[in-house]
C-alpha cells in the first residue's frame, strides 16, 4: 500500500525535483502539489494525504502557520518540514506547530525516502545537524523528573524514532499501554510533543544525538 504525500514549496523545480525523488521509490506516492501555503491546506483537506511536505517561507501563508492549521484540522496527516534553513527559532516553531519532522534540504534522496516512511508512521524524524542544534538548546530542569523504569524505556524507543505499534511490539505491552506511558511522559517532562521529548533524551544522555535521523 503506497503512502500519498502532498508536496508544498513554492518554487515550481522544487516540487518537480521532490516528486521525481518520491517516484523512484514504488511506495511513495505524490497525490498533489502546492505552490503556498493556503493551497496546501486546501489541498490536504481535498486529498488527504499521509503527509505533507512543507516548506516553511512560502506567501499567502507560511508553512509553520500553514502545519499548524493542518494538524489542528486533519490530526491524521502528519506533516514534514522541508527547509534550507538551519535557524533554531525556524525549527522550533515548525515543531511546535505540529510537524513530526524537519530535513534539511540536502538530505540525499535514500535518507528522504526513509524519512518519509517513518514520519507517515509517526516517528520523529530530524537531521543530524537540526538534531544537535536543538539538543544545545534543551532546557534540563535542575531537579530531574522521576520517570519510572518502564517510562525510560518507552522514552528511549520514542527518542530512537519508534512509533507506539512498533514499543508495544518490543517491550511486550499493549499499544494503549504506551500511549498512557508516552502522555505521563510528556506530563512529566512538560513537553508539548513527541519531538521534545525526544530531545530531552538526547540532551541527558539516553539516546546519540543522531538517534531521529533518517536511517
Amino acid at each position: 500500500m503506497s503512502i500519498k504525500i502532498l508536496i508544498a514549496d513554492d518554487h515550481a523545480m522544487v516540487r518537480e525535483g521532490l516528486r521525481g525523488f518520491l517516484a523512484l521509490s514504488g511506495d511513495l506516492e505524490t497525490v498533489g502539489l502546492a505552490g503556498d501555503g493556503r493551497e496546501a491546506v486546501r489541498l490536504a483537506h481535498e486529498l488527504r494525504p499521509d503527509l505533507v511536505l512543507m516548506d516553511l517561507l512560502m506567501p499567502v501563508l507560511d508553512g509553520i502557520s500553514a502545519t499548524a492549521v493542518i494538524r489542528r484540522e486533519l490530526p491524521g496527516v502528519e506533516v514534514v518540514a522541508l527547509s534550507g534553513y538551519l535557524e533554531p527559532q525556524l525549527i522550533a516553531d515548525a515543531l511546535h506547530a505540529g510537524a513530526v519532522g524537519y530535513l534539511l534540504k540536502d538530505t540525499s534522496c535514500d535518507e528522504l525516502h526513509r524519512a518519509v516512511r517513518a514520519a507517515a508512521a509517526g516517528q520523529v524524524q530530524l537531521s543530524p545537524a537540526v538534531a544537535a542544534r536543538l539538543v544545545r538548546d534543551v532546557h534540563v530542569p535542575t531537579t530531574p523528573p522521576q520517570l519510572t523504569r518502564r517510562e525510560e524505556e518507552v522514552l528511549v524507543l520514542l527518542a530512537r524514532g519508534r512509533a507506539n505499534g512498533q514499543i508495544a511490539r518490543e517491550l511486550h505491552i499493549a499499544p494503549q499501554t504506551v500511549k498512557t506511558h508516552v502522555s505521563n511522559i510528556l506530563q512529566k517532562l512538560n513537553a508539548e510533543s513527541r519531538t521534545q521529548a525526544a530531545l530531552y533524551a538526547m540532551r541527558v544522555g539516553l539516546v546519540p544525538v543522531h538517534a531521529a535521523a533518517p536511517s
